[in-house]
């Protein structure tokens, strides 16, 4: 017997290419692309959201803190950004996520690198879905969707790792 709330492979096998990722620094490597792009994909179908196009750029702390500067008006560092493009047609946005950040934060909540970074590209996701976590109740519900998605992965949910 199936279980409903898993995603079958053959699911996520019958994606088109609807998830980009671009690197600004110079000899940053993602592992496992296919399969993420693939996953990805797949968690907007899980949702019942249409995606259409959303990229994924990798950056450091001072480019993204100078977008945050510029696009939000905030003087402070942070790990993501994410920008709605969407039209009619469906989810189109782009997320940008400073590894510098990335590093920091797999140390400070006792995580892998992996694990981090894939929780910050599902929460970018889940943001374009229109998924909040600007009280506790929503950081709440993001914070669940974000390890239930990272459990799908196989990923150990942020703070478990010894």
């Amino acid at each position: 017997m199936e279980n409903k709330t898993t995603l079958r492979f053959s699911e996520m096998s019958n994606s088109s290419q609807k998830v980009y990722f671009h690197s600004l620094q110079r000899f940053w490597f993602l592992r496992n692309r296919k399969a993420l792009k693939v996953f990805i994909e797949s968690i907007f179908k899980k949702e019942k959201k249409a995606l259409t196009k959303l990229d994924y750029v990798f950056c450091t702390d001072d480019y993204l803190l100078k977008i945050n500067q510029q696009f939000l008006r905030h003087d402070y560092y942070t790990d993501i950004i994410t920008f709605d493009l969407s039209e009619k047609s469906g989810i189109s946005g782009e997320v940008y996520i400073s590894i510098d950040r990335l590093k920091d934060n797999s140390g400070t909540y006792n995580t892998t690198y992996s694990n981090e970074l894939h929780r910050l590209m599902f929460h970018g996701a889940l943001h374009l879905m229109g998924f909040k976590d600007g009280t506790a109740r929503e950081t709440s519900i993001m914070k669940r969707k974000e390890d239930f998605y990272l459990s799908l992965f196989g990923d150990v949910p942020r703070g478990t790792v010894s």
